[in-house]
């Protein structure tokens, strides 16, 4: 049972690296590297391997636009064959940007699915290895797209 808890727990800890800012300690603490992310369902973007760093990097400037987010997972089903795990679990997503960005607007993105996880027995305990997620519904996409610019504003120009 403990392996099941320590699974689960995986994916609050990376709740926590999205909605606590926490990119410095968290991410080797529940991550291989190198790392597949699928978030093909709302980038668009094919699956991509590449090192936990890279792949830190690129959630951070994704969610740096966001004034404040929220990742609630829950209902997780864990298969464990051997050193290697699965875990399904349902996510509710919520996203808020300034008010600036959006004026009268939404400030609010909306991403509810699953996400479709694998994880390896490593020496220093589970780490995920795979994150898919499958979208059911959202709620104002379009913000996505407004958080994109200000991100691009924010970096320094070469």
């Amino acid at each position: 049972m403990d392996d099941r808890i320590d699974l689960a727990e995986l994916l609050s800890r990376y709740a926590d690296i999205a909605d606590m800012k926490e990119f410095t300690h968290l991410p080797s603490r529940i991550c291989t590297d190198p790392l597949t992310v699928d978030f093909e369902a709302v980038t668009g973007m094919p699956a991509v391997t590449a090192s936990l760093r890279d792949c830190v990097e690129l959630l951070r400037t994704t969610l740096a636009p966001f004034a404040a987010t929220h990742h609630a997972i829950t209902g997780h089903v864990v298969t464990i064959d051997g050193d290697s795990a699965t875990i399904h679990a349902h996510v509710r997503a919520e996203h808020w940007l300034p008010v600036e960005l959006v004026g009268d607007g939404p400030d609010r993105w909306l991403v509810v699915g699953f996400y479709d996880t694998e994880a390896v027995r490593t020496p220093k305990g589970w780490r995920i290895s795979r994150f898919k997620l499958t979208v059911t519904h959202q709620e104002n996409p379009q913000l996505a797209s407004l958080a994109q610019p200000a991100e691009q504003a924010r970096r320094p120009q070469a």
